[in-house]
């Protein structure tokens, strides 16, 4: 990029250059993209058709750059078209327009700016509609949809077209948004005036009239006399429109209703549109409570409405993305909605640091008999987080079930002979290795030999060795084979106390598994053994023979105990007159041991004149 001109003057260019060159190095940094859109947009005093080639060419490239890393900023979608209108024309906005609502498709407001521009820039009133009729499948129902239904009842009043505002006024009344009663209010206006066909389906027509008619003539008051009188067409139609009216009330009351149960949870809805920035818990919660009502309530449109909503403001949490897909996948018929969900959270919003998503993602392509796809997407992770176990794991776990055992191990050792792969991860997918033998084949001895011959690989790993303890504690027993067994948990506990280099709390609490077998498993000389534990683990150090010992460097107790005599009985810990004169903390070395954090007074180095 270095040799990249953006266009300008110098100093531009140069200032291009450098915001750029920040972008490259921290691409998750919003506040640099934002800086180089802004400079970008400065170009030459702001683009137009007369700008330079190379800032038109640098502005769209830092633009469509922008919009493929954070799609959901609705503002930037209607800045980038009204760019290219200034720039290339009609054709090139609506082209801006309609990438933006193909990535942020139930975003009220860049719907009403991209019919807003249609209705100034083309002439043709049914592509006009077509495009309104777009913008209401994707964002109609929202309950703050009142500015794009504004805009498209201003649109049809620009034309007189009283049927066609009618026909939307019709379809709005029935939606829970804010500001229903005002729609509600103009629709019983004009029901006064319009024809009665327009008013209702013709199948609810046809009952108040036979309802009507089955009423039989009227009875008038004429002097003393009460006479029977026929209804006229006029004053059917006067009964037909008051009924008529009531059944619009009712429509207003189950709206208000809805409206009314809604509003709780919306008026929480504190950001409704995309930020980088997290959410407060709060706002997680509120969307959560939202969600379970509108799924209680049963109506699927809403509900889908809703979580697209919410997948606007909570895009970067994983957790709702697995909810979604959970929810479309218990609907009848919606494999391709489940794969297009996992596919969006997969390819766009959710950091691979994060690879929950697109396991989900890979069980189910598994599920829908797509194996190699589902092996793809595991080693695409990898590709991106090597060593990830979790990831593995579930690979070797996949390969087993469509390649038996033997393919689930093929991933254990590519794995663990992998230059990629951390020594601590190697540990792990050892002990795994061992659990699938033991678990699956069944096979307790080849598991005891997966973990005897790496133990010496992995003496830091406490994964490995409480998954090699837990092997042995869990082996069925019985009296006859109970001393072999008892001999495969010592050495195991003995390996933990005297060879690994686990700290000293790990090996403390591993310790604890042992002494509670010894008490429910052992046989009359584990009283002692016990006891004598017991006094090494939880004692004071003065009496942690097997402690000392390993602290010190020949091995031997006596060292330990010359150093506490040295150092006035504080454990672990050797006085070097010329360290403390070079500012070491003597005591660094003893916190390490002990697994423990220092204090941040003792992080100080001391301090001598």
């Amino acid at each position: 990029m270095a040799d990249y001109t953006f266009g300008g003057t110098d100093e531009e260019n140069a200032e291009l250059k450098k915001l750029n060159t920040e972008v490259l190095e921290d691409p998750d940094s919003f506040e640099n993209w934002e800086k180089l859109v802004r400079a970008a947009e400065s170009l030459e005093g702001g683009l137009n058709r007369n700008s330079s080639p190379q800032s038109i060419v640098a502005t769209r490239d830092i633009y469509d750059r922008f919009l493929a890393k954070f799609p959901l900023l609705f503002g930037y979608w209607k800045k980038y078209a009204d760019l290219e209108f200034s720039i290339a024309g009609t054709e090139a906005a609506e082209l801006v327009y309609e990438r933006g609502v193909a990535s942020i498709t139930n975003s009220v407001d860049l719907w009403t700016n991209y019919c807003s521009f249609k209705v100034e820039t083309s002439h043709d009133s049914d592509v006009i509609r077509e495009l309104f009729e777009r913008g209401a499948t994707c964002v109609g129902l929202d309950f703050l949809a009142h500015p794009f239904w504004d805009k498209y009842l201003e649109f049809e009043e620009r034309l007189e077209a009283q049927d066609k505002i009618f026909a939307i006024l019709d379809r709005v009344v029935h939606i829970p948004m804010h500001q229903y009663a005002r729609y509600f209010e103009r629709y019983r206006h004009l029901a006064q005036h319009r024809p009665l066909p327009e008013l209702l389906p013709a199948d609810l027509l046809s009952q108040f009239r036979s309802e009507i008619e089955n009423e039989g003539p009227t009875t008038v008051q004429a002097g003393a006399q009460q006479v029977e009188a026929q209804r006229g067409e006029l004053e059917i139609e006067r009964e037909m429109r008051t009924r008529i009216d009531n059944f619009h009330l009712e429509i207003f009351a189950r709206t208000q209703t809805e409206t009314t149960k809604r509003w709780t949870y919306e008026s929480e809805i504190k950001r409704p549109y995309f930020h980088v920035t997290e959410l407060d818990e709060s706002q997680m919660v509120n969307w959560r409570k939202y969600l379970d009502f509108e799924e209680v309530e049963g109506d699927y449109s809403r509900t889908q409405f809703l979580y697209e909503r919410c997948l606007v403001t909570c895009a970067y949490y994983d957790e709702f993305w697995l909810r979604y897909a959970r929810w479309m996948l218990a609907q009848p018929s919606k494999e391709e909605e489940v794969r297009n969900i996992y596919q969006r959270a997969s390819m766009l919003y959710v950091p691979i640091s994060r690879p929950a998503v697109r396991l989900h993602y890979a069980y189910f392509e598994e599920m829908c008999e797509r194996v190699e796809l589902a092996k793809d997407i595991h080693q695409a992770v990898l590709l991106n987080l090597p060593g990830h176990i979790e990831t593995i794991v579930s690979l070797a776990n996949m390969s087993r079930r469509h390649g038996g055992l033997e393919a689930a191990i093929e991933v254990y050792k590519a794995q663990i002979e992998s230059s990629q792969c951390d020594h601590y991860a190697k540990a792990a997918l050892c002990a795994e290795w061992a659990r699938l033998l033991w678990k699956i084949k069944g096979s307790v001895e080849e598991a005891r030999k997966v973990y005897q011959q790496n133990a010496h690989w992995y003496l830091d790993s406490r994964p490995f060795w409480i998954s090699y303890l837990l092997f042995e504690l869990e082996q069925p027993t019985s009296a006859e084979n109970e001393s072999t067994q008892y001999k495969n948990i010592k050495q195991v506990h003995d390996d933990i106390r005297r060879k690994s280099q686990l700290p000293p709390l790990t090996v403390k609490d591993l310790s604890h598994y042992y002494m509670t077998y010894l008490l429910e498993r052992g046989v009359k000389g584990s009283a002692k053994e016990y006891m004598t534990l017991d006094r090494e683990v939880n004692g004071p150090f003065s009496v942690q023979t097997s402690m000392k010992q390993k602290l010190a460097e020949d091995g031997q107790e006596a060292s330990t105990q010359r150093r506490l005599m040295m150092e006035n009985g504080h454990p672990g810990v050797e006085v070097d007159d010329t360290a403390i004169r070079r500012g070491e903390n003597p005591y660094t070395k003893y916190y390490q041991q002990q697994g423990e954090q220092q204090l941040a007074s003792d992080t100080q180095p001391l301090r001598f004149p």
